[in-house]
């Protein structure tokens, strides 16, 4: 590992010293490239540079302690040693987590669709509820949301919602949302005060750039319609609405919440080009699960991943074990504590898999 690092450490040295190049300077396009790889490992050159000087520090104050004869000196080596060696192992293991190989996906924005599941009306609003609660999260990470397309119910609930969501690293803190998350309480139609289950379906995909997936023009039906509202009455007269269907893969994506039939062209590509790179991504990690037996990371959305309790005021996540007892704050997009929690359950994961490849 600490060749590795040696080697990273290097290369650190090597661009910092290219980004004050008159050379690169004066081009635009090698100076990006460049400050990207920079900044790339600089999170790693700076975890090994505290572990070095910690390493330093714990060999200074032995040196001490074996050589001096001054108590007072003797005294601060040992306080030093005592503070100092216990942080060696946590630092060791953030070495190695900032080592394991990146998730090429995760600088991504994201296509977010919610979809309504069993329950009816109920689910429809608890899907309206859901979209609010990452809405909310986004804002607090200071991304942006843009509705793409949504589908209503008659009581003012979502069947559906797609949304692009951009930021720094989205797909890195919601890929883990994929899945079925189920809601317990009481409906407010619900004359007795019975707990009903209803169940929502979450997926995030990386949004795909036209150099991830190319898509032939021949390959795609476009069809422009009325657009509609709740209930499925036309809302205006102009055939603005779009349906895009990729006949290869039968893949059909709907836009109509843009008066014009461009934009809504435009993001109905968006979404499609999303979910066909998904559909590539699926195949690859089927072809390594063959290999690998104990795939890390969880997207499946068949699986039921999250139960929201509202008469317990509890929010668990099945998949790692956790329940908190938050959920109006959880309800209001403060997720940060249940995302670290799965970031670092799957890192954990990861590097279990590695097998100590990374040393």
């Amino acid at each position: 590992m600490f060749e590795r690092l040696d080697q990273i450490e290097a290369r650190y040295e090597e661009l910092t010293q290219a980004l004050a190049s008159p050379d690169i300077i004066g081009d635009s396009s090698k100076y990006q490239k460049t400050a990207k790889a920079h900044s790339e490992i600089s999170a790693i050159v700076e975890k090994y540079r505290e572990y070095k000087d910690l390493v330093k520090g714990i060999s200074e104050s032995k040196a001490v302690l074996a050589d001096e004869k001054d108590p007072e000196m003797r005294a601060y080596a040992q306080e030093e040693l005592e503070k100092l060696e216990p942080r060696v192992a946590g630092i060791e293991e953030e070495l190695k987590v900032l080592l394991l190989p990146k998730d090429p996906n995760d600088e991504k924005n994201v296509i977010l669709e919610i979809r309504a599941g069993t329950g009816g009306d109920e689910a429809t609003l608890f899907a309206a509820e859901m979209f609010r609660m990452y809405d909310r999260y986004a804002e607090s990470q200071r991304w942006k949301v843009e509705v793409l397309s949504t589908s209503e119910s008659g009581i003012g609930g979502l069947k559906e919602i797609i949304a692009l969501i951009e930021g720094n690293r989205v797909y890195s803190r919601l890929k883990y949302e994929s899945g079925v998350h189920r809601v317990q309480r009481v409906p407010d139609t619900e004359q007795q005060g019975r707990v009903h289950t209803s169940a929502v379906t979450v997926a995030v995909l990386p949004e795909a750039e036209e150099v991830d997936i190319k898509i032939d023009a021949k390959d795609l039906r476009i069809d422009t319609f009325c657009s509609s509202g709740p209930g499925g009455q036309s809302v205006n007269t102009t055939y603005s609405a779009v349906r895009v269907t990729h006949i290869p893969t039968n893949t059909v994506v709907s836009c109509q919440d843009e008066k014009s039939q461009i934009k809504n062209r435009e993001k109905a590509m968006r979404v499609l080009r999303s979910r066909l790179y998904e559909v590539e991504m699926q195949k690859q990690q089927d072809a390594l699960a063959k290999e690998r037996k104990s795939m890390v990371g969880s997207g499946d959305r068949s699986e039921k991943i999250r139960t929201y309790n509202f008469p317990q005021n509890r929010v668990t996540d099945h998949r790692i074990g956790l329940t908190i007892h938050q959920l109006p704050e959880t309800m209001d997009g403060k997720l940060q504590p249940v995302i670290d929690a799965l970031v670092t359950h799957y890192q954990a994961e990861r590097l279990k898999g590695e097998g100590g490849m990374v040393m």
